[in-house]
Formats: C-alpha cells, sequence, structure tokens
C-alpha cells in the first residue's frame, strides 16, 4: 500500500485568518472537495462533551465542517451515538440536552444533531465486517449508516484504556449502538446495582429474552438467557443496570478498528483531528484533567489510521506539561518511564494495536506522507 496523505496545519493565524477559517482551508487543501456532496446526506461524527468536561472540540470547529459540506452541496448533520455507561448521553433525550447545554444546535453549528441510535441505543443496523477477527458483524447506529458521506472529527487526546482517542475510537465505539458497544467492551453481559434497583420493572419490559426476574423486589438478570443487547441499560432509568468492562485493552483496541472499518467500507469518508486541548482521559468523564501536551495543531486526510498515526507522533515528539498527570506520575516511588506520554500517563493502557490492527485489516496504513499547510 501507498503511503497516504496527510495535512497539517498549526494553530498559527497570520494576519486576519481566524482558525475556523484556517480549518476550512485545509480541508481543501486536503482536497475533501474531490467526494461528490451534491443533495447528499454527510454525517459528520463527533463527541458533544459530557456535562462538566470542558476538553471536547468546540461547537465552532463542527460549523467550519458544516459550512464546508453546504457550500460543496452536501447536506450535513452532526452524530453521535447513546453511551454504555450512565451520564447525561445514554438516551436520546439526555443527550440532545447535553450537547445543547455544551453549545450543539443548530444555529451554532449550522445544521441539526442526530443522535445515531435512538431514544434508547437501540436503533441500529448490522453490518458485516470484512476482514475482522473478532466481531465479524458490527451494530452501528441506524443514522451514521444511513447517511451517504461519512466524515469524522476527532478531538485526539489520551484515554485510559485505549491510550490515545483518535479517528478509530472516534469512529469505531463512537458510532456503536449500545450493542455494538457492549460487544466491544464484553465479554460480559449487564449487571445489577442492588443498590441503586427500584424494582419498577422498566428493564424488563425492553427485555427481548425473557431474562431477567425480580428476587426480593430487585432485578436479576440470568446469564443463561441474556443475549447482551444492552437494551435493559437504557431502559433503565436509575441507572441501577451496568456494563463491565471486562476485555482487555489490546483486544478492546482490535474491535473498534474492526468497527471503525465497517463504518467506512464502501461509500466516500474524509477524517478530520484536532489535536489541543490533550486531556489525559476521555471526554466522557464529567471533568477533565490539565492538558498533559501542548496544543499541536489540525490534522486531516482521507485514511483514519494515517491521522492516527501522524498525530501519535506528533505527540511523541513532544514535551510532557508541567504540573500534568505525566509529570506527577514521575514524582511516585519507583516509578520508570514507560517511552511514550500515553503509557506514562495511564499505565496499562494500549494504543499500538489499534493502529496496527486497522492496518492489517484494510481499514488503512500507518505509512504517511506528511505535508504541512502554514
Amino acid at each position: 500500500m501507498e503511503k497516504a496523505k496527510v495535512y497539517f496545519t498549526s494553530f498559527r493565524t497570520p494576519g486576519e485568518m481566524s482558525i475556523t477559517d484556517k480549518l476550512k482551508k485545509l480541508l481543501r487543501r486536503a482536497g475533501m472537495d474531490q467526494i461528490d456532496f451534491e443533495g447528499k446526506f454527510v454525517a459528520i461524527k463527533l463527541h458533544f462533551g459530557e456535562l462538566g468536561n470542558l476538553s471536547y472540540l468546540r461547537p465552532a470547529y463542527a460549523r467550519a465542517v458544516a459550512d464546508e459540506v453546504k457550500r460543496l452541496g452536501g447536506k450535513p448533520f452532526l452524530v453521535d451515538c447513546n453511551t454504555l455507561y450512565p451520564g447525561s448521553r445514554k438516551n436520546a433525550l439526555d443527550h440532545l440536552e447535553c450537547a445543547a447545554i455544551n453549545g450543539f444546535n443548530p444555529t451554532t453549528t449550522g445544521c441539526q444533531v442526530i443522535i445515531g441510535d435512538g431514544l434508547k441505543g437501540t436503533d441500529e443496523v448490522e453490518v458485516p465486517v470484512a476482514g475482522a477477527e473478532y466481531c465479524k458483524v458490527a451494530r452501528i447506529g441506524r443514522a451514521v449508516m444511513d447517511a451517504d458521506i461519512f466524515i469524522s472529527l476527532s478531538h485526539f487526546k489520551g484515554h485510559e484504556s485505549t491510550g490515545f482517542g483518535g479517528a478509530i475510537k472516534n469512529i469505531g465505539m463512537g458510532c456503536g449502538s449500545r450493542a455494538g458497544k457492549m460487544d466491544q467492551h464484553k465479554a460480559g453481559k449487564p449487571k445489577v446495582s442492588e443498590r441503586m434497583c427500584r424494582g419498577c420493572k422498566l428493564c424488563a419490559r425492553e427485555c427481548g429474552s425473557d431474562a431477567i426476574s425480580y428476587e426480593g423486589g430487585k432485578a436479576h438478570i440470568h446469564e443463561d438467557q441474556c443475549v447482551g443487547c444492552g437494551r435493559c441499560i437504557g431502559g433503565c432509568n436509575f441507572d441501577a443496570i451496568y456494563a463491565p468492562n471486562d476485555s482487555a485493552n489490546e483486544l478492546l483496541d482490535c474491535k473498534m478498528a474492526e468497527y471503525a472499518k465497517a463504518v467506512c467500507d464502501g461509500r466516500p469518508c474524509f477524517h478530520v483531528s484536532i489535536v489541543r486541548d490533550i486531556s489525559p482521559l476521555c471526554d466522557c468523564h464529567g471533568c477533565n484533567d490539565a492538558p498533559i501536551l501542548p496544543d499541536i495543531g489540525m490534522f486531516a486526510s482521507f485514511d483514519p489510521v494515517a491521522l492516527d498515526q501522524a498525530c501519535v507522533d506528533a505527540c511523541l515528539n513532544a514535551a510532557p506539561l508541567p504540573d500534568s498527570q505525566i509529570t506527577d506520575n514521575f514524582r511516585k516511588p519507583g516509578f520508570k518511564d514507560l517511552g511514550d506520554p500515553f503509557s506514562n500517563t495511564t499505565p496499562g493502557s494500549a494504543w499500538r494495536e489499534q493502529l496496527e490492527h486497522g492496518e492489517k485489516i484494510g481499514l488503512g496504513t500507518r505509512e504517511y506522507e506528511l505535508l504541512e499547510m502554514k
């Protein structure tokens, strides 16, 4: 496979140019206008940020991408899918309210906001994954797959399990329905917190496998009958049902890459990563720690693997910031330098596997040519 082209620009804005105008220029330089957008539905996948988190991408970045899509004749919409864990984005109503509070609405972004897997995370499409080793079929939010063109707009940052969160994670995990997220995070089936359970029986109404009964007024999930679809999680209004996160981080990386391939195969795709506010943990947390690395710039490519590799390489070449989680770890007695900012931030996380497996299954290539735009 020949080298992919990855386009980069810093956050320097000479003259009167704004950062969002510079992003639009980067999209054009990277060749996004080679795609035929005329009259097409265009999904722009991004993370709206958990309530309380302030490191997610500002809505102005989404507006810049949406404006370019509309200039080219497309019909853009912003999309994300519901979360598997309890929080402010676990169903479409809460998710839309969270997005609005964090500034994502048609006025600020120039397009509509859609929750890709519906009200309770069950509106999905089963998509075969060519070349997959772990997930032969991916369960993707229906609105994501209904789009004619797919664009990922990722906040590149650290992550407590996958080392970093970039395009592959934004696409693979982010586009999975609740059952798809279960598929990537397991092997496990939902569990019940008896302390949180109210015995309301809403979860049993959602279960299509008759796997839930009530003992002592508390829900009980029969694992031999449970199919792991996660519908009960969406049905519980009291966060009493949760998914155990027991996949090894390396396996999680591989599954994410396979889900990303399911989303991207068979239609035009384009990918953008904003490498700033590089928090140590995912934007799914209701808070964010200080950045571990300095702001670097904006990257764009048709290849999500090359894009992530270029962002990783830029981070590997950056000096850790003082008073960050990295420097705190180095002060701990006996802490050993693990050789990269992601491992030094969260030892035990894994990041190389998502790049290696993505290349292996044909999602993209790690070999790239970096083309800088001033």
